[in-house]
């Protein structure tokens, strides 16, 4: 009988090492795994249902973003909690492109609903548009035409309500909101340079225009009591 080849110490260490490295990958596979199942779970979207987004604007630096969760909704309503949220004042026009599609409110868009195809934000739910397995999901709103306001909104997860827990809340941001009509996200960094900046030639127009900005403030305590009060009724005085 064939007697069985001696291996070397030398390699016996190394085949040790290719099992333990083996082992460890397999191991942080089924960690990240556990960790995805458990970011977004897939759950049955009910009245105990809570949607998780992340708002980010688009070509910020350094990034203004948001960290929500609400209730199942209109797209209407998610506008207004995108709004309070990020420290917005409902003062222009907005949509959202979802899926190559978009969505509006037709009472301000009017005839431009039927024009471009554009499709009604306030009969739209976002249980309707969104995975149903709670699998991550990316689209777009649009805020004040002009100025050219992107969000990148980010369905992070649907997980269950936590028992005493009132929603919308916000749970996390950075950095304050643009001021209106400051001219697009370009046109905020030109604002920004020119008010941290007393030798700017336009630090005191910029001053004058708005004499306190802090870039750094914000407090989602005080995001989530404006989304709790959500805006004002504007559509009865119209």
């Amino acid at each position: 009988m064939a007697k069985k080849k001696s291996v070397p110490a030398d390699d016996h260490s190394k085949i040790i090492q290719i099992k333990t490295v083996k082992k460890t990958k397999v191991a942080v596979k089924k960690a990240a795994k556990k960790v995805v199942k458990k970011s977004v779970p897939n759950i049955k979207i009910d009245t105990n249902a809570v949607f998780q987004f992340k708002i980010t604007l688009v070509q910020s630096r350094p990034p203004i973003w948001r960290r929500i969760q609400v209730d199942d909704c209109t797209l209407d309503r998610l506008h207004e909690h995108i709004q309070t949220a990020m420290g917005w004042t409902n003062s222009h026009l907005h949509q959202f492109e979802i899926g190559g599609k978009q969505y509006a409110d037709p009472i301000l868009m009017e005839e431009g609903m039927k024009e471009f195809g554009v499709l009604d934000s306030t009969r739209t739910n976002i249980s309707k548009l969104v995975p149903k397995t709670g699998k991550q999901f990316q689209f777009k709103y649009v805020y004040d035409f002009g100025d050219g306001w992107e969000h990148e909104i980010l369905l992070e997860g649907i997980f269950p309500k936590e028992p005493g827990r009132n929603y919308p809340l916000c749970l996390e941001g950075e950095r304050a909101c643009p001021p209106e009509d400051v001219g697009g996200i370009h046109g905020f960094h030109n604002f920004l340079a020119a008010h941290a900046n007393p030798k700017h030639e336009n630090h005191i127009d910029m001053v004058r225009w708005l004499a306190k900005f802090d870039p750094d403030k914000f407090n989602a305590k005080s995001a989530t009591a404006a989304m709790k009060k959500g805006l004002s009724d504007w559509r009865s005085v119209t």
